[in-house]
């Protein structure tokens, strides 16, 4: 039976989880609270405590039976910034996942597109050079790097998956106009792509069927656009006015969102659709939004998360 080891039991990783499971598949992984380690446990799913700087107890025991391993934690600060930036899986667990290399076969890394930085509008597929102009963006290139490495070294098959920004139930503009967070920032010619996590679950799912070492994916919608639209589309579909636009120059955002402001590119996601057979259920952020207040009228659940901040979603899993 296939069981996966998920380091960081997040939005992503747990919808992730829950539909393996429901294909038969056992689900094990960490999370940094006792709380939701019960909870976890509750739902059927062998769950951990691990943080940076607070490695699992007894790692191999943990490990043990993994055939697929994911992390989605985002690495650490460096004390030198990036030039020494640690991902706390591999700086905790590096020698853990290489003794139970003969029973994985497969490996992923939920990393972002912040690693191309800014593109100037134009498309962006893996091919493109990695030029984060961000200190988020150039820690997760690091630890891109350092996956690849281990995975040299090892013979693990690491594939990487370059998230766009994620949204889906509790993490969307909708949520965002309905605890009133949502903002409208218009900084003309700015777009960026997104993706809905049931389809980042779907791109995973379909790199474990087909294992490709050394593999990176750009996980994005096929409709780069700029946030003040997907909010006023959210407030039509809601039947509330959207709130109204803020020239940017004069919009009072925190250091976090300035950055996501800073890039502008366009995704490109053929990839994905070429070697892995990926039929978008979103393709846009219209498909994402209508389905999300389809499941709520049929009493659908949708993940669990914290709220969302108002502008571009982070591309954290």
């Amino acid at each position: 039976m296939p069981r996966l080891f998920c380091f960081g039991l997040g939005y992503t990783a747990l919808v992730l989880a829950r539909r393996l499971r429901q294909g038969g598949w056992t689900v094990a992984g960490t999370c940094r609270g006792e709380d939701k380690r019960k909870a976890l446990q509750d739902e059927g799913i062998d769950a951990f405590r691990f943080d940076d700087g607070r490695p699992l107890a007894d790692p191999l025991a943990a490990l043990a039976g993994a055939t697929h391993l994911l992390s989605s934690i985002a690495p650490g600060r460096g004390t030198n910034g990036e030039a020494d930036c640690v991902d706390p899986v591999l700086a905790a667990h590096d020698d853990d996942i290489a003794a139970i290399k003969q029973s994985l076969r497969w490996v992923g890394y939920l990393s972002t597109t912040s690693v191309y930085g800014d593109r100037d509008g134009a498309w962006t597929d893996e091919s493109a050079p990695l030029g984060a102009t961000s200190a988020r963006g150039r820690r997760r290139i690091a630890a891109e790097r350092a996956w690849q490495d281990g995975a040299r070294e090892t013979g693990v098959p690491v594939h990487c998956f370059r998230l766009a920004g994620i949204y889906g139930p509790g993490r969307s503009a909708i949520d965002q106009l309905r605890r009133g967070t949502a903002r409208r920032i218009d900084k003309p010619g700015q777009v960026f792509n997104r993706i809905h996590v049931e389809d980042i679950v779907t791109i995973v799912q379909a790199s474990m069927n087909s294992p490709r070492g050394g593999a990176v994916y750009n996980c994005a919608d096929d409709d780069p656009a700029p946030s003040h639209e997907v909010v006023a589309h959210a407030a039509e579909l809601l039947g509330v006015a959207p709130p109204p636009l803020v020239p940017f120059d004069q919009a009072e955002l925190s250091p976090m969102g300035r950055s996501f402001y800073a890039e502008n590119k366009r995704t490109d996601n053929g990839l994905i659709k070429r070697e892995l057979g990926v039929r978008l259920a979103h393709p846009t952020y219209r498909e994402g939004l209508r389905a999300q207040l389809a499941g709520e009228k049929g009493g659908g659940n949708g993940p669990a998360s914290p709220p969302s901040r108002s502008g571009p979603s982070p591309s954290t899993p």
